[in-house]
């Protein structure tokens, strides 16, 4: 509870991880609607945008972690707990297909209370997109590592997170 350890921001996750000047962001063309005209969703957003400086709850892109080129899926669980609506599923879907199309191995760090509810079923349906997209990853011999930190759960959880050709967990 000291604030410190969690939870951890995507951007920090992407420092620790990939080699010093090395990471180069995809994500932040894509912006969130509100598609079942939730009320308060639009303010919410923007005030996780405000918040966290991220457009969603996702940062992707490509970096080197020891020299080896990897694309990099990084969930943020500072912007709306990390919750995958259309942008999260999109970005997700995107960085996969980047990954198949120059051959490069994936790194997700999943931080995510799950499915975003102010977005209904369009929330639910990126659960099927992005294991869709990870299936045909693995069919076309790519390699996904799956790091899951405090918190992973929910629609998250259920789809992408687990899917991993090797899976690490935190505490």
């Amino acid at each position: 509870a000291c604030g410190y350890h969690y939870p951890v921001s995507a951007k920090r996750r992407i420092r620790q991880l990939v080699d010093r000047k090395t990471f180069r962001e995809h994500t932040g063309r894509l912006i969130s609607s509100d598609p079942i005209a939730f009320p308060g969703y639009e303010e919410k957003l923007e005030n996780n945008r405000l918040k966290t400086g991220n457009q969603d709850a996702i940062i992707t892109g490509v970096g080197n972690i020891d020299g080896n080129k990897a694309v990099l899926i990084v969930l943020d669980s500072a912007f709306m707990m990390g919750s995958m609506g259309c942008v999260v599923g999109e970005e997700f879907t995107r960085a996969v297909e980047y990954a198949m199309k120059h051959g490069l191995p994936v790194v997700c760090v999943s931080a995510s209370g799950g499915a975003r509810m102010q977005e209904g079923m369009f929330s639910l349906m990126q659960m099927a997109k992005t294991s869709a997209a990870v299936e045909k990853f693995a069919e076309m011999g790519g390699f996904y590592l799956s790091v899951l930190t405090h918190p992973t759960m929910g629609g998250v959880s259920a789809s992408f997170a687990m899917l991993g050709d090797v899976i690490l967990a935190e505490p």
